[in-house]
């Protein structure tokens, strides 16, 4: 699927919109007290870079973030694409800029936390294909058992 990328700002409603879809989809997957959602407002810190995928016809049809936490630490963040585009490496597609725009800014670790629960597979084999290998917590989050970790090193 041909997509353009763009680092966008979180503060639009087709953007609110794919937030509001993400929290929806991950609702029932895993308990509240463990999704660990950034807010569309928490988007616009300057320590996170959004990227929208759009269409041909100008739709938002995926998102991610990197968020940098200092000592060449950054994290994946906010991750989703919409059903109907899965499979079509929308996903890919911005993981590789997420890791590209951690490359300039001189990152040499980036890590995410994802589900571990069934409905979670199409992430799993977008950050797997990706090269990224599964590691214990990271950052502060809780191990909970609902979490699955990945990282990768950049240097």
């Amino acid at each position: 699927m041909t997509v353009e990328i763009a680092v966008e700002t979180p503060l639009q409603d087709d953007i609110r919109r794919l937030v509001g879809e993400l929290n929806a989809y991950m609702m029932p997957l895993t308990p509240r007290e463990f999704q660990f959602q950034l807010t569309v407002e928490q988007m616009t810190e300057p320590s996170v870079t959004l990227f929208v995928a759009r269409d041909a016809s100008g739709r938002a049809v995926g998102m991610g973030a990197l968020k940098e936490h200092g000592d060449g630490l950054g994290e994946v963040k906010r991750m989703y694409t919409l059903p109907e585009t899965r499979g079509r490496r929308v996903g890919s597609q911005l993981l590789e800029r997420i890791e590209e725009l951690a490359r300039e800014k001189g990152l040499g670790h980036i890590v995410l936390e994802t589900g571990e629960a069934p409905g979670f597979e199409p992430a799993w084999r977008v950050y797997e294909r990706g090269g990224f290998t599964m590691c214990g917590a990271v950052l502060d989050y809780p191990d909970s058992g609902y979490s699955r970790f990945y990282e990768k090193k950049l240097s």
